[in-house]
């Protein structure tokens, strides 16, 4: 006993290697940890509703640690993609989602991989949370073979079962997904799309057509505001007569969160699930969040809020930190588990980089590859007078 309470106070002290800091992770059962936990949650503001998502959100350990590999993930993924970007491997556009982790985290843990989703350019967490791989979305973004739309697709364009993507153009990811959620309607299943928008583009007129139709309809959808205070350069006090987004719809339903709580982000996606399924039609839902990089890799993101501003919300609203803090102040988690995470959560980014700066590019025979899925080849008019090329599915 007295053995291992000295090599647990040598692994705190930082004294002895990373595997002897697993032989106390190990030495620890699973019947050592609380299994799960209740948690009281921030209060969700309502808008044309008499009951919202309960106060309280009951986690399991397993979930936690979920939660908390998924956004550890998407962190290092992004910071990784910035340093790629900044090194010339990664070109032209990228909109980074570090600090919203758990949105995406959050509303996953609230439907389920049935139900389909479809979002804007800031879409890499998104892949991730939709079944993509670290691999898949680096060799993407570096525009190499192996990456998840093969090499064609880019930062804004990615791709994967019941996911349609990032769209690059503002706001036109709302009526795709109403027209998502109509297929569900039409088919009869029990599906629902999720259609998430950022705050630049609550202003966009399409959104509010395609509320009105969603609502006529009952279209079992829901409205997703991002907003992380900030569209481009422009605040939303600047950018917006009315910052109440989840009032938007006018006769549509909303909640209004706290979007850097994942635990908040899923009881209010769940009770957003079941109002669509149960056939009252579309909900919409504002998470407010905070990016902490800039709107994309061109703009620093400084030059219109201070640095303390940024660090004010890394020191009290970070994500990943408020789980952190609730499973180990509850014993669901030691300090070691989580940093052996950390640090395969690196590797695996780190693998995933070096494969995805090695991986051939794409030949230009594909370039003409998935126009049309299940066609047969026909001659497409290619880049240069003098060349031909073929199409193939």
């Amino acid at each position: 006993m007295q053995k291992m309470m000295t090599l647990i106070s040598n692994v705190l002290r930082g004294s002895v290697s990373r595997n002897a800091a697993s032989v106390v992770v190990s030495s620890r059962s699973y019947a050592d940890f609380t299994p799960e936990a209740t948690f009281d949650i921030k209060k969700v503001d309502l808008h044309r509703l008499e009951e919202g998502p309960p106060l309280t959100s009951t986690l399991t350990r397993e979930d936690g640690l979920k939660y908390y590999r998924t956004m550890q993930t998407i962190r290092r993924m992004e910071l990784k993609a910035d340093q790629l970007y900044k090194q010339k491997i990664i070109r032209g556009f990228c909109h980074l989602y570090d600090g919203q982790e758990a949105c995406a985290v959050g509303i996953e843990g609230g439907i389920t991989l049935s139900d389909h989703l479809i979002t804007a350019y800031r879409a890499h967490g998104y892949t991730l949370t939709r079944g993509g791989t670290v691999r898949e979305i680096m060799a993407e973004l570096t525009g190499r073979r192996e990456g998840i739309a093969k090499g064609k697709g880019g930062s804004m364009h990615m791709y994967t079962k019941n996911f349609y993507g990032g769209n690059g153009i503002v706001g036109a990811q709302v009526p795709l997904g109403a027209g998502v959620a109509l297929a569900c309607k039409y088919l009869g299943t029990d599906q629902l799309c999720v259609s998430l928008y950022g705050d630049g583009a609550a202003n966009q007129g399409q959104i509010f057509e395609t509320y009105n139709m969603a609502s006529l309809w009952k279209l079992p959808i829901i409205f997703i505001c991002e907003n992380n205070q900030y569209g481009m350069g422009t605040s939303v006090e600047r950018a917006s007569a009315s910052t109440e987004y989840y009032k938007r719809g006018d006769f549509i339903p909303g909640l209004r969160v706290d979007g850097m709580d994942v635990l908040c982000v899923r009881e209010a996606t769940k009770f957003a699930a079941d109002h669509c399924r149960s056939g009252k039609g579309p909900i919409l839902m504002e998470l407010q969040t905070y990016r902490y990089h800039g709107h994309s890799m061109s703009d620093p993101g400084v030059s219109y809020r201070t640095r303390e501003e940024i660090q004010e919300v890394r020191s009290k609203s970070d994500p990943i930190s408020m789980l952190k803090d609730r499973m180990l102040s509850n014993n669901m988690a030691s300090v070691e588990e989580l940093k052996e995470i950390d640090i395969e959560v690196r590797k695996e980014i780190e693998d995933a980089a070096q494969f995805a700066t090695t991986d051939p590019e794409p030949p230009l025979d594909d370039l003409c590859s998935h126009i049309y899925a299940n066609e047969k080849s026909f001659e497409v008019r290619g880049a240069t007078p003098w060349t031909k090329l073929t199409s193939h599915s």
